[in-house]
């Protein structure tokens, strides 16, 4: 059984580093559009937008030492969630919009983000 603690430490860290990416993003001219994009396939973290794209944003966060970084923990079966999560967006738009799937990787308040991390 999970440990309750461990739980709500694992979302805030989460929450918090999404706060971390969206002012990382308002600074490099990005406009938020939603945070906690909820749909019947999944939710995205952020869908922002820049330039004539919509970007969404899965965004992942961790702290002290690691093996890995924390971009290398989505999974192909995450990257096909948003893609549903982008079809419905666009279904919800009521048109084809561009869109671009980024990951920012949060690893002890530093953020590295990756344009066009996934197709």
């Amino acid at each position: 059984m999970p440990d309750p603690s461990q739980e709500f430490h694992s979302k805030v860290l989460g929450r918090a580093g999404e706060k971390l990416v969206c002012k990382y993003l308002r600074r490099h001219g990005y406009k938020i559009v939603a945070r906690n994009y909820v749909t019947p396939f999944g939710e995205a973290d952020i869908i922002a937008y820049r330039k004539g794209t919509y970007c969404l944003v899965e965004v992942k966060t961790r702290e002290g030492d690691i093996l890995a970084l924390p971009s290398e923990a989505v999974t192909r079966a995450k990257q096909e969630r948003y893609r549903k999560i982008a079809r419905f967006f666009c279904a919800a738009k009521r048109q084809e919009v561009p869109i671009r799937y980024d990951v920012a990787s949060v690893l002890d308040g530093e953020i590295e983000y990756f344009e066009g991390a996934f197709i």
